[in-house]
């Protein structure tokens, strides 16, 4: 690669294709994941699914926004360290925007727009979406006992209770050990030094940046986790935000699209205005950002030794059974009635045929979700 704008075909596929899964990607990490699959392993073939599944654990193992890392990663493997920045962007941006503006309608009028309509109808076709991915990546990595053993119990453990990194740590070891006889640990992690908050009563942009840095640094986990994170330092310490304000933020980001953690966007806009939302933005997305461009030339080869490769594969088979374990907590969110079992079956039934494009089916749902709202039937309110 002569430079790192060599490539403006490349750069040109990232913007589009990230940027348009900023704008329909709505579900969370596991249905981003399915996405990204969808287009990046099946209609372009840039990737294998055990490539993809690859990038997949090794995000599942640093802290911050693991769809973002990867689409990081997905990025530098397209266009080298600009694809990188691109595709980190393109799929935050248009996110951050969509949430922007939803701040602004919060402050303006005093309620949330939670779109429930449209969550109605898109639900089930994120549930089918992330089905199909775990269907082929269980084809790529399951193919021995030991993983399928691996995925099923970390999909049923994590069910009850058990932290997720607990499990990916495990699942690595338990592999290392059973193909190579590993007994150490599986590496290091990579902990940015991170801007510490002073205690203030009044909003300033240095500490509201450290707040987020930190989170960005050092989060690992849902946004169940980003509500107790945040809630220390905004709520508790800063007293900057009250509890009901932080469930809205946290509300907004869980029921647009892209990105979980474009709930600093919102936060940063209450507490600041249109300077805030930068700021908080740009500080708990950056350390993602850092830790990628760090790991990602390690990560080209961790194939190439035994342990890191058992490792990686106990992580790839862990991190299958969180996604299954995910998808049955959508889908038993999503699929409540004739109309919502309806639309994810011709979903699923669309995924198989491999000729829809992702983006027509999440807005034929958001279609069908707002008509069906017109026509009085009740749209879900607990996803």
């Amino acid at each position: 690669m002569s430079g790192p704008w060599s490539e403006p075909g490349r750069i040109r596929e990232l913007i589009v294709l990230f940027g348009t899964l900023g704008v329909i990607g709505f579900g969370g990490p596991a249905a981003h994941i399915a996405l990204m699959r969808r287009e990046v392993v099946e209609r372009r073939g840039w990737l294998s699914d055990a490539e993809l599944l690859d990038l997949v654990g090794v995000t599942s193992l640093i802290p911050g926004p693991n769809s973002t890392e990867l689409a990081m990663l997905v990025g530098r493997r397209r266009a080298g360290r600009a694809g990188l920045m691109v595709a980190g962007l393109a799929f935050i941006v248009p996110a951050a925007a969509i949430v922007l503006a939803l701040a602004w309608a919060y402050v303006a009028y005093g309620a949330t727009p939670a779109g429930e309509a449209i969550l109605y109808g898109v639900a089930p076709v994120v549930v089918a979406i992330v089905v199909a991915a775990l269907i082929a990546f269980a084809r790529s990595a399951l193919g021995r006992p030991l993983a399928m053993a691996l995925a099923v119990t970390v999909a049923g453990l994590w069910l009850i209770g058990v932290n997720e990194l607990v499990l990916l740590l495990a699942a690595a070891v338990v592999m290392a050990f059973a193909r190579v006889g590993a007994t150490s640990g599986a590496g290091t992690f990579l902990l940015l030094p991170v801007l510490g908050a002073a205690g203030a009563s009044a909003v300033n942009l240095v500490t509201l940046a450290g707040v987020f840095l930190k989170a960005g640094a050092l989060l690992y986990g849902s946004g169940y986790v980003l509500v107790a994170f945040l809630r220390g330092d905004l709520v508790e310490r800063l007293g900057w935000l009250t509890d009901v304000q932080l469930l809205d933020a946290v509300a907004i980001g869980q029921v647009t699209p892209g990105p979980l953690f474009t709930t600093a966007t919102f936060i940063g806009y209450l507490l600041a205005g249109i300077p805030g939302a930068v700021v908080a933005t740009a500080a708990i997305f950056l350390p993602a950002f850092v830790v990628v461009a760090l790991i990602a030339p390690w990560v080209e080869r961790i194939r190439d030794r035994p342990l890191t490769a058992a490792l990686l594969d106990g992580v790839n088979a862990a991190a299958i059974g969180l996604m299954a374990a995910v998808a049955l907590h959508l889908g038993v969110a999503a699929i409540r009635d004739p109309v919502t079992a309806g639309i994810g079956a011709l979903a699923v039934l669309a995924l198989l045929s491999g000729r829809v494009p992702s983006v027509v089916l999440v807005l034929c749902g958001a279609a069908v979700g707002l008509a069906a709202a017109a026509a009085g039937i009740g749209p879900l309110t607990d996803l």
